[in-house]
């Protein structure tokens, strides 16, 4: 993203800094499967769904209206990207229905969305200017709005995202392509911006890895009868351990799990 120039004086200039940009199609498969299934049945019937720095190529973006329609069919999605080179190179996208592409940053281009989908972009600041950022988009969310800030890797096999809404953090979920898993701990490179410096000794971000690769190490008999298997008892494991573990097999047996933010827990 570059700094805009030339606004117009009835919006607020895009707020943000210059990230790589690069994407790949259906890299963003695990987030839009959450939040069709979690957040589907909380939205309005014609949501509007802001998709903040969707890069040098705006497929996650169509990917996500087309996802979204299937349980909200009126949803409206705009691609918001502070590079005017990239609004103007997706503007062939707009379709269908219901998609559109705008010059944003942080403040959501003067936008008041019910959830913001902001993924791979805070990875690229400083951890410093993460609670600004999160301050911003929250501020301007419509109300009951979600911001969802995750990052996963090239392929969309390890992800991790935390959903905030006015109040700060709300939870955090973790989604792996069990087929390729050998531990846990692997999602730890892809936690977003404000944990992944916090996975150390002391903070519960680490203590919650090491209690589910534990868990994992100790389902390996399951292997026989598949690593689905494996995974729904390393996470009952831990949430039979006192972690708060939302949902149930259904969602974990996509490689899946939700948490309560903890932060306020002592361990």
């Amino acid at each position: 993203m570059s700094p805009r120039t030339g606004h117009r004086p009835d919006r607020p200039a895009p707020v943000g800094s210059v990230t790589r940009g690069t994407t790949n199609p259906n890299r963003l498969r695990r987030v839009d499967g959450w939040i069709c299934a979690v957040l589907g049945q909380r939205l309005p019937d014609d949501p509007l769904v802001v998709d903040l720095g969707y890069g040098s190529w705006p497929v996650t973006t169509v990917e996500l209206r087309s996802r979204l329609a299937r349980v909200r069919p009126a949803a409206r999605v705009v691609g918001l990207e502070i590079d005017r080179a990239r609004v103007a190179e997706a503007s062939p996208y707009v379709d269908p229905p219901g998609l559109t592409f705008a010059l944003g940053g942080f403040e959501l281009a003067g936008l008041r969305p019910v959830l913001v989908r902001a993924m791979n972009v805070l990875r690229q600041y400083p951890e410093s200017e993460v609670p600004a950022a999160w301050s911003t988009m929250c501020a301007s969310l419509a109300p009951g709005g979600y911001v969802i800030d995750g990052t996963c890797d090239e392929l969309g096999r390890l992800a991790s995202w935390i959903l905030l809404d006015d109040s700060g953090p709300r939870s955090l979920t973790l989604s792996i392509r069990l087929s390729t898993l050998d531990s846990p701990i692997e999602v730890a490179q892809r936690l977003p911006k404000a944990l992944i410096h916090r996975n150390v000794p002391g903070h519960w971000v680490h203590a919650y890895l090491t209690a589910l690769d534990e868990a994992w190490r100790d389902a390996a008999p399951l292997s026989a009868f598949g690593y689905r298997q494996r995974w729904i008892r390393a996470v009952s494991a831990t949430r039979d351990a006192g972690w708060p573990v939302r949902d149930g097999v259904r969602r974990w047996r996509l490689g899946e799990v939700t948490i309560d933010w903890p932060e306020p827990i002592d361990r």
